[in-house]
């Protein structure tokens, strides 16, 4: 039974994510706040974390920011914040999700088996890729950029697997989000930016010239052929 760690400082918020993931079979624990979740973190490895952002004292993406430093522990946001720039920032810190309160139950459900789909499949037994000095081993959901080992989270694995699988081939934002939530969300696409920038900081030697991880301007990205 996956474990799923729910924190929020509103209880009836709690009570109602904890009543829809325990009755589609996950165990839940709870945290109300910043430093709770932390140590339930550490303690009780959770296989997903859901996190509000609007924490009392330590902020939600202080607590993402903490998890990130030495972990790849699947994250979904919650947030009741009107300003997208506060989604975005969560997701260059490396979340993996986010769900706007006021909420659907039956969708964080889905948001949090479609995570755990992406975590099995990556660590089933499958190929390897290799493609200008990037090699990916998917069964071991390991990467290395010439010879040098790259953390990548969950989200961001399966995002570059999508495109180095088909090298040259333009995905549209579009595209790439369904490859990593297996339904696409037009209001999410510009999140696919944020997974991307996050990609080619940890792959690139200049992440502002990427060899990579390639711009097609107005369409979405592709993955470089023949990297120079």
């Amino acid at each position: 039974m996956k474990t799923v760690l729910v924190v929020d400082d509103e209880p009836r918020i709690v009570e109602l994510a904890r009543d829809y993931l325990e009755h589609a079979g996950f165990r839940v624990i709870t945290a109300a706040d910043g430093p709770s979740a932390l140590t339930a973190v550490r303690v009780r490895k959770p296989d997903v974390l859901v996190l509000d952002l609007g924490l009392p004292g330590m902020d939600g993406l202080d607590v993402a920011r903490a998890i990130r430093r030495d972990s790849t522990l699947p994250i979904i946001m919650l947030t009741a914040r009107d300003d997208e720039l506060d989604r975005v920032l969560g997701l260059e810190i490396g979340a993996d999700d986010y769900v706007t309160k006021p909420f659907s139950p039956r969708e964080l459900v889905a948001r949090v088996r479609a995570i755990l789909r992406r975590v099995d499949r990556q660590g089933e037994p499958s190929d390897r890729i290799e493609v200008g000095g990037v090699s990916i081993d998917i069964a071991r959901m390991r990467v290395a950029v010439a010879g040098r080992t790259v953390e990548l989270t969950p989200t961001e694995f399966q995002l570059l697997v999508t495109l180095a699988r088909q090298p040259g081939r333009i995905f549209t934002r579009s595209q790439l989000l369904d490859s990593i939530h297996g339904v696409a969300f037009e209001s999410y696409e510009r999140a696919i930016d944020a997974h991307v920038k996050n990609l080619r900081r940890k792959l690139e030697n200049d992440p502002g010239r990427p060899r990579y991880l390639l711009t097609v301007y107005g369409v979405g990205y592709r993955f470089a052929e023949e990297p120079e």
